[in-house]
């Protein structure tokens, strides 16, 4: 039987020796001493069938368990990097070299696609077991198809095709376990509850290993961040995009400098994750706690793309006792040493080269040397006190009173909390500081950790899920009830769903044709909701309610921004004042009685200095982890047996990491485009922005050399009429030859004012017209879902039928004046795409109707723009027709809606000619919120 020594010598010796706050790290060292009236920690005990340092875990069904050129570069930006800690390249005996040496690679011969016959074969692997996740009998099928008269098989079934994903070599890490369990004198006494009897298994990679394959992955060899920065705008102010740009990271380096030998090496904070997950109630409740590795070199945007710049470091162990011992104080202090000395065993791997640095190399083919340091920890609230060591309904991060929370309070920090912990007793930690003292952060032994610093605010559960949705909107309802009675109240919170049922399509906006009632929110459903929620509650609530509604979202959206200056921190803390100022409707209305000493609200108050510190919160939300449970937890489990599927899922982790780092090599090798990020789809083509209309909606991913423009669709409607005239009677648009004749005199004589010139000398109508169904906008929007250059793609639609049923005309901005924001901008609805030619010049444009603000400031209430349709004397909407370069991309319009109540059947797709204003929705997705306010 083998043992970790560090454990069996170090934590099992502590704990007979003291009795006070230990649990895994030498408490002497720390200068931790024996508090007063102390209680008994719960002993630990390391062991089981370990590994060696090495060795991989064999699972049970014998299956081996196998200069970032970021948005800050631009002309008036100034990038001054670390003076010290600034990664220059090495050769592989760890000498400094020039920076503009080229690497020298060595790639296998060409032909060695290993352990794949052909790179076929590697794609059809990828296809069948990744892509498709078809079943062993599915791939039988599949290849016994493929052999059928004279046929070939890349495989003979799947049997073989696992075989080969398992031989990869390319990338391979290990997996490794330990046993944890209780090792108290009561373990074995008769009646002993059944936790202290059983052995916790807990699956981990070496974090060592796993940053090495990140740090050398070919696919970020061009968006590493090699050295802390500090970035100015034009005005000389802190510009805040990715997590090398922060403080932290500098003072890190700052300190790590203090030793010559650290000198050219590469910080590498190393960015950790975990939350439970739930992958099936139906089926008994199977509960898993995976745990994650990132680093900060990474961009924000590679981050949140889901490139495998967050890797699946391991699974902890989740103990569970019946319920008559299950809230005992003695069981919850297991749960919380057991964590802390998992992540501690974990991550010890990294501690030689916390101190000295190591030689590592890198995806660009360059060595540097490397010194790690912990860094950032995406967690939720009960993780976060959790991690911290701090009782619920405290803060983790300030020393504030539970009781009012956004009262007086200091940062907490680990000397703090050392100093409190010898003057007082465990009593005294508990009530009064909201410290539990008989568990030590796993960091207390780790180099320049505190744990308390590395808190990251976590955007999806502190405020998307949090302040919005298990506050605001449940105080909305509870304030209807309260003042309408719940009868009549449920009369209001129907329309309010109807209303939110009604709101127009846009191209990525979760439609709820039923309102808000659904029961299971998930995280994207609160943040669709707040797309749409201000106007539909606008009548129903107080102004207040609205201004502190209106205060909230625009705090929210601005920290959620992938590049935040100094103007956009002056900007969240006004919001921030806003907001806590009009909150108090909640409190005066009787729904919030007891103030608002939550520990979700109160962190808000923290995202102004944990910007500085770790640079914009959207690389460090717990969203990135959540959709990393998808694919390396919920999906491997549907497609395993389900019963104790942990060895499969790890074992289906491993071939789909087998599969990753098999393309990558692929594509450095050129036996695959780059370009290509999937091999059945086709490549998408920067000189080709037509090919950008063949995808669909949910598509972020497209070239990074695109810039910012709208194409037409490359298909267009073959049954249209082709002659104008023909066209505007199918159409029902009488006066669509007039306007394509005014239309070519402004292009061909721009200064001319139209108005004045006679229609008699417009241009003859063009012989031949091409209708299209839609337009594709493609534009940099780092903040909202995009790919890693933070390029997006939506589709802007004017099609009389969509999806078969109704009709659907987007609406659009268009550029205006010099202006900032909205004013510099015009709202349009798009009736109508089409293109033709003139003088052997092609027109692609838009037949419109136009949209003018109803006052030139945005609603004092709401915060949104006010606007209304454009009518003539007859009081028809007014049409004109637009080039399609003065299209800047989708526009979301909301009508407003008043104080009646809609028809229970009214259809979303009549709002945009129902209403007689409508607001300009800036919290459509972040680049609206951007450019329009």
């Amino acid at each position: 039987m083998l043992r970790c020594p560090y454990w069996q010598q170090g934590c099992k010796q502590l704990f007979k020796k003291s009795s006070g706050r230990t649990n895994h790290v030498n408490a002497i060292h720390l200068g931790v001493r024996k508090p007063r009236s102390p209680s008994p920690p719960t002993p630990l005990r390391f062991g089981s069938e370990l590994p060696e340092a090495g060795v991989p875990f064999e699972s049970l069904d014998d299956a081996q368990l196998n200069a970032n050129a970021d948005a800050s570069h631009k002309p008036g930006v100034r990038v001054d990097y670390h003076p010290h800690l600034n990664g220059r390249p090495c050769d592989k005996e760890g000498n400094f070299v020039d920076p503009t040496t080229k690497p020298h690679k060595q790639f296998p011969p060409r032909n060695n696609t290993s352990p794949y016959e052909t790179v076929g074969a590697f794609r059809m692997a990828d296809f069948v077991y990744r892509k498709v996740q078809m079943s062993a009998g599915e791939i039988d099928e599949l290849m016994e198809i493929s052999r059928e008269d004279g046929g070939f098989s890349h495989f003979r079934d799947h049997d073989d095709l696992y075989d080969t994903i398992d031989a990869t070599e390319t990338g391979h890490i290990p997996w490794l376990a330990f046993d944890v369990s209780y090792d108290g004198p009561d373990a074995n006494e008769p009646g002993a509850p059944s936790w202290k009897r059983k052995s916790y298994r807990v699956y981990h990679h070496d974090a060592r290993k796993i940053m090495h394959r990140q740090l050398g992955n070919p696919d970020f060899k061009n968006e590493l961040d090699y050295a802390p920065k500090q970035v100015y705008d034009a005005d000389g102010g802190r510009v805040y995009q990715d997590f090398m740009s922060g403080q932290w990271a500098w003072r890190q380096a700052d300190e790590l400098a203090k030793d010559p030998q650290n000198h050219g090496a590469v910080i590498v904070p190393v960015i950790g994750g975990s939350d439970k997950t739930t992958t099936s109630v139906a089926t008994g409740q199977n509960d898993f706690y995976p745990l994650y590795e990132g680093n900060g070199l990474t961009p924000n945007t590679v981050r949140r793309a889901h490139r495998n710049a967050m890797s699946l470091l391991g699974f902890l162990a989740i103990p569970k006792t019946d319920r008559e011992h299950d809230q005992s104080k003695e069981f919850r202090t297991f749960r919380r040493q057991l964590f802390h000395a998992s992540l501690n065993h974990i991550f010890s791997s990294l501690k030689p080269a916390m101190i000295s640095p190591e030689l590592v190399l890198f995806g660009d083919g360059h060595y540097r040397w490397v010194i790690y340091c912990l860094g950032p920890y995406i967690a939720d609230y009960p993780e976060q006190v959790l991690l911290a060591c701090v009782v619920q309904g405290w803060c983790a991060r300030c020393t504030a009173s539970n009781k009012n929370l956004d009262g007086i309070g200091g940062r907490r920090t680990q000397a703090h909390t050392e100093a409190l912990f010898d003057a007082f007793d465990h009593k005294t930690l508990w009530n009064d500081y909201g410290i539990i003292p008989d568990v030590l952060p796993y960091t207390w032994d780790f180099p320049r950790a505190d744990i308390y610093e590395l808190l990251s605010p976590d955007l999806l559960h502190q405020v998307i899920k949090g302040t919005f949705k298990d506050h605001l909107v449940t105080w909305v309802g509870e304030y209807l009830d309260a003042q309408h009675g719940k009868a009549y109240a449920s009369k209001i919170m129907a329309d309010i769903d109807r209303r939110i049922a009604a709101v127009p399509p846009f191209p990525g906006l979760r439609r709820f044709p039923e309102g808000r009632g659904f029961k299971q929110w998930t995280g994207d459903d609160s943040k669709a909701l707040m797309k749409v929620y201000l106007p539909a509650v606008e009548g129903y609530v107080p102004a207040q309610m609205l201004r502190a509604l209106s205060a909230f979202l625009d705090f929210c959206y601005l920290v959620r921004r992938n590049t935040i200056t100094t103007k956009t921190l002056a900007e969240i803390e006004a919001a921030l004042a806003r907001y806590h100022q009009e909150r108090t409707i909640f409190e005066e209305s009787g729904v919030c009685p007891n103030g608002f000493s939550l520990p979700r609200q109160h962190s808000l108050s923290h995202y102004p200095y944990l910007i500085t510190e770790f640079a914009a919160p959207n690389g460090l939300c717990s969203s990135i982890t959540e959709s990393k449970h998808i694919k390396a937890v919920k999906e491997p489990w549907r497609r395993s047996s389900k019963f104790e599927a942990i060895e499969q899922i790890l074992t289906i982790n491993n071939r789909l990491d087998a599969l990753a780092a098999t393309r990558v090599d692929f594509e450095e090798r050129g036996l695959l485009r780059p370009t290509d990020p999937d091999p059945v789809l086709p490549t998408l083509n920067p000189t080709r922005p037509d090919l950008l209309a063949e995808d669909d909606d949910d598509n972020p991913e497209m070239e990074n050399t695109v810039e910012a423009t709208v194409v037409l669709a490359k298909r267009h409607f073959r049954t249209y009429p082709k002659d104008p005239f023909h066209l505007s009677e199918f159409l029902g648009f009488p006066t669509l030859p007039s306007l394509i004749r005014r239309f070519l005199h402004g292009q061909t004589f721009p200064d001319d004012d139209l108005d004045l010139v006679d229609p008699l000398s417009y241009p003859d109508v063009p012989a031949r017209i091409k209708v299209f169904p839609s337009a594709i906008a493609a534009f940099h929007a780092p903040s909202d879902v995009c790919n890693s250059a933070g390029l997006l793609r939506e589709r802007i639609r004017a099609v009389r039928s969509w999806r078969g049923a109704k009709p659907r005309f987007d609406c659009v901005y268009a550029s205006g004046s010099d202006e900032e924001g909205f004013r510099g901008l015009l709202a349009a609805r798009v009736l109508l795409f089409m293109s033709f030619t003139h003088r052997h010049v092609e027109y692609p444009c838009a037949l419109v109707t136009w949209f003018s603000p109803t006052d030139d400031m945005p609603c004092p209430d709401v915060g949104m723009w006010m606007v209304q349709p454009d009518l003539d004397d007859a009081g028809d909407r007014i049409m004109d027709i637009i080039h399609l370069d003065t299209i800047v991309r989708a526009a979301h319009l909301i009508p407003i809606f008043g104080q009646d109540p809609l028809p229970t059947d009214f259809h979303f797709s009549l709002s945009l000619d129902s209403f007689n204003a409508y607001y300009v929705n800036k919290y459509a997705d972040h680049h609206s919120h951007e450019i329009a306010y």
